[in-house]
């Protein structure tokens, strides 16, 4: 079966977001594989924990393989311990807009500061509506990458 993610990647202007929010999580993620063919990823959100494995990113940032399963909370947090250094911590607000719903991650620790919202998409020319609170587009920037923002954490920009 396939697993394809398809989302774009923007920057975020103001918190305008958080008023339309319809949900907020904590998010902590850390990295078991960080090789630029594949990620694997644990991640604990609130009271449930998933692990991740991605493939490469396409030319344009904007698709690749993604599988996902959920795992007890507590093989996860023993997991992290196993990750690679610089664990991911950030709220995500889930904010709907038109007929999508954006993700918007507000970064803690060592990525304060930094505000970034994606949108899943069901094909890669799908049209979205834009708030007014969305920057500019990141989408295939690696250095915005969750996986890279572990390494070379926003402050060290």
């Amino acid at each position: 079966m396939e697993h394809l993610e398809i989302e774009r990647k923007f920057l975020v202007l103001s918190h305008a977001y958080k008023t339309a929010a319809r949900q907020k999580d904590r998010l902590v993620q850390g990295y078991l594989n960080t090789h630029p063919e594949r990620t694997v990823r644990v991640r604990i959100m609130n009271d449930k924990a998933f692990i991740t494995v991605k493939g490469p990113a396409n030319d344009a940032g904007t698709s690749r393989f993604e599988w996902e399963m959920n795992i007890p909370v507590e093989e996860a947090t023993n997991l992290i311990d196993l990750c690679e250094t610089g664990i991911l911590e950030k709220y995500r607000y889930r904010v709907p807009v038109g007929n999508h719903v954006f993700e918007v991650d507000e970064f803690l620790g060592e990525n304060k500061g930094l505000v970034v919202a994606e949108i899943e998409l069901q094909h890669e020319d799908e049209k979205f509506t834009k708030p007014e609170w969305l920057g500019e587009e990141v989408t295939g920037n690696k250095a915005y990458y969750n996986s890279a923002l572990t390494k070379k954490p926003f402050c060290q920009w």
